[in-house]
């Protein structure tokens, strides 16, 4: 049930109310000394809760985005494949002493 947030029309008085969004507007003002109108405020609204795991930042990336980061990606794996050969060959620093 969402929170509603109202002023008073003649005091002034603002206050917030919990209440289900098919109950009716409240129209009388609670304060003891006053006999006004209240009117309902446009509230900001909740935001979005995730609950649960899985729910990531980049889940929702655009599609250029995804694109862009792929040929990235696939750009820089065969410069790792190049580097990584030479260091597994036999010569460089393990050779035997002269």
């Amino acid at each position: 049930m969402p929170t509603y947030d109202y002023r008073c029309e003649s005091c002034g008085h603002q206050f917030e109310v919990f209440q289900g969004m098919n109950d009716p507007k409240l129209e009388d003002c609670p304060a003891e000394d006053c006999d006004g109108r209240v009117k309902r405020l446009l509230g900001t609204g909740a935001g979005v809760i995730f609950k649960g795991g899985g729910f990531y930042q980049t889940d929702y990336r655009s599609e250029s985005y995804k694109k862009g980061a792929k040929k990235e990606s696939e750009a820089s794996k065969p410069a790792e494949k190049k580097e990584s050969k030479p260091s597994s060959s036999g010569s460089g620093a393990g050779g035997s002493p002269s």
